[in-house]
């Protein structure tokens, strides 16, 4: 059915059969839940912090258990992020830290699976697309800086794709 189809389709209905469709859809579709519950009452203050803590604990775990690095983790959330609609300075800074919890770690332990630089470098340059494409970049552009710097300051196998994003970013 296209758009147009459902339009015309949704105009024929009285308003009480509308509503218990929408009601049908918000109690068996958790995303449509998810998406009303953010509508009227978008703490993305929380959903900030919890993402951040999530990330932070996939690298520096607590209780002493080992660190499982994923990166889906982040991406998940950042996704989720962008379908819900929230501000985009707080994804921003989301991605960001993201790549600034990987570069602690790595500062700490070094990593000698490729793909893992790949991954950080393809997360570094998502962010940075995101910020110049919101019209963010003097707000994020220290951040972006000290991100290839690091890099650069750990000797990562890939920091010159990371200097080229920058450098174009610039």
């Amino acid at each position: 059915m296209s758009k147009r189809d459902l339009k015309k389709y949704l105009a024929t209905l009285p308003k009480e059969e509308l509503e218990e469709q929408l009601m049908a859809l918000y109690n068996k579709f958790t995303d449509v839940k998810t998406y009303y519950n953010f509508i009227f009452n978008p703490k993305e203050d929380k959903l900030e912090q919890e993402a951040k803590q999530k990330i932070l604990h996939e690298y520096f775990p607590v209780r002493g258990k080992r660190a499982k690095l994923r990166r889906s983790t982040a991406q998940k959330y950042i996704k989720h992020f962008l379908t819900l609609g929230v501000d985009a300075y707080i994804t921003a800074d989301v991605m960001l830290y993201n790549i600034e919890t990987a570069q602690r770690y790595t500062a700490k332990r070094e990593i000698r699976t490729a793909t893992f630089y790949k991954s950080i470098y393809n997360h570094y340059k998502q962010a940075v697309d995101y910020i110049t494409a919101n019209g963010m970049a003097g707000d994020f552009k220290d951040r972006i800086a000290k991100i290839y710097l690091e890099a650069e300051r750990q000797q990562w196998e890939n920091f010159k794709e990371f200097e080229r994003v920058y450098d174009n970013f610039e």
